[in-house]
């Protein structure tokens, strides 16, 4: 299922994240996106696809997103939003939703983690943690 990403180059296992909260799995795929990156310009963009996974026994609606991007330097650029892709999906158990976006980098590499705002059905919310992945572009680390 995840693999060469359109357009991106293949990242290696070691670069996926996968983490579980509350019965809620999140797993993120990063690439390397050439088409969109202008290494002269220090303009680096990588692809992300993410999995939500309702592995639980209770149903889940995604609610808002949290993202800390941080580059080669250390600096940290902090992004919050509704839902993801415009959508808010409620997931019942064993189901999933998969969505890929992007983040832009000025440096060849970085990492991202965050966190996702869901909600039970009687109104309690909790945090699903995204595990921190790597942004490399390939052959710029030795």
């Amino acid at each position: 299922m995840f693999g060469l990403r359109p357009g991106g180059e293949r990242a290696n296992g070691a670069d996926m994240s996968s983490v579980i909260t509350e019965g809620i799995r999140v797993s993120v795929k990063p690439a390397y996106w050439p088409e969109r990156s202008a290494p002269d310009s220090h303009q680096y963009a990588f692809m992300y696809t993410v999995e939500i996974t309702n592995v639980g026994q209770e149903p889940a609606q995604l609610r808002s997103r949290h993202w800390l991007i941080t580059d080669a330097t250390g600096k940290v650029e902090e992004v919050r939003g509704e839902g993801v892709v415009g959508k808010q999906p409620r997931l019942g158990p064993g189901e999933r939703f998969e969505y890929t976006s992007w983040a832009q980098l000025r440096t060849a590499f970085g990492s991202m983690r965050g966190s996702y705002t869901l909600e039970r059905p009687d109104g309690r919310q909790f945090e699903a943690r995204i595990g921190e992945f790597a942004l490399t572009q390939p052959h710029s680390l030795h």
